[in-house]
């Protein structure tokens, strides 16, 4: 049985066939789907997959950085709301975006670092976006960090030195899709992180595992980065998956029944 820690299973590109794409996840054993939210637009598609399939699509509530723009105060209010006030597993997806556009840096930082104290208060975990920003998440997240912090950075693709600051910091690095690409240079990475400090993620829809590669992604596509994972660390199919299931429960504090 796997868990995708990180899908957007609830995006328009799933709207015509989203029973499916949950039969074929279960099917392929994933046994539950972390949904992080992106901006206030999103909260509703969010929330309503939770409630269609609750205990397989599991709801978080964040202000993704891409989305900071002059109206993030405002968009950060109606996520509070939610977030104190509704069931979430994690405060995400936030963090810092570098690779488009660094117009709002200043504010990506300070919802950045609003949404961590967040996660503090609720004590939740919280699923970090670092494209082009990892150094400065890390250190961000070592500044505010006083043994209570936990969580993932998603999409994980820095170094080994990076990757040894992450663990010291009680985080688990999410490993997807990218680890199949020919050149990547991930497999380098992970040949040298522990497995327990890995849990797997699709990133749904974006960023399909080969041999799906450049079309939509989906959670069902899971085990694909499990037997990539299994081939670069010499573990089973099984050992990858008991593993990083269990790392995913203890980063969102889920008891299996």
């Amino acid at each position: 049985m796997y868990v995708d820690t990180h899908s957007h299973i609830y995006a328009n590109e799933f709207s015509e066939d989203i029973d499916e794409v949950i039969s074929r996840s279960l099917e392929n054993g994933v046994q539950r789907i972390y949904m992080p939210n992106i901006d206030v637009s999103s909260i509703d598609a969010v929330n309503k997959l939770s409630t269609l399939y609750p205990n397989v699509c599991i709801p978080q509530m964040g202000l993704h950085p891409c989305y900071v723009k002059e109206d993030y105060q405002d968009q950060l209010d109606v996520i509070k709301t939610h977030l104190f006030t509704g069931s979430y597993s994690a405060v995400g997806e936030i963090g810092l975006d570098f690779y488009w556009d660094k117009t709002f840096t200043d504010q990506q930082i300070d919802a950045f670092r609003t949404q961590i104290e967040w996660s503090r208060s609720l004590k939740l975990p919280i699923v970090i976006h670092s494209r082009d920003s990892l150094e400065m998440s890390i250190e961000i997240v070592e500044e505010l960090q006083r043994g209570d912090l936990t969580g993932i950075f998603h999409c994980y693709g820095g170094t080994i030195e990076q990757a040894q600051k992450i663990i010291d910091l009680g985080f688990y690095m999410g490993i997807g899709g990218v680890v199949t690409f020919k050149n990547s240079g991930l497999d380098k990475i992970i040949s040298e992180i522990d497995l327990k400090h890995l849990v797997l993620e699709t990133d749904s829809p974006y960023l399909s595992p080969t041999p799906h590669r450049g079309k939509r992604n989906e959670s069902g596509y899971i085990p694909l980065i499990a037997e990539k994972i299994a081939e670069i660390k010499g573990h089973t199919l099984q050992e990858i998956a008991e593993i990083t299931t269990q790392s995913a429960n203890k980063v969102y504090n889920y008891t299996p029944l």
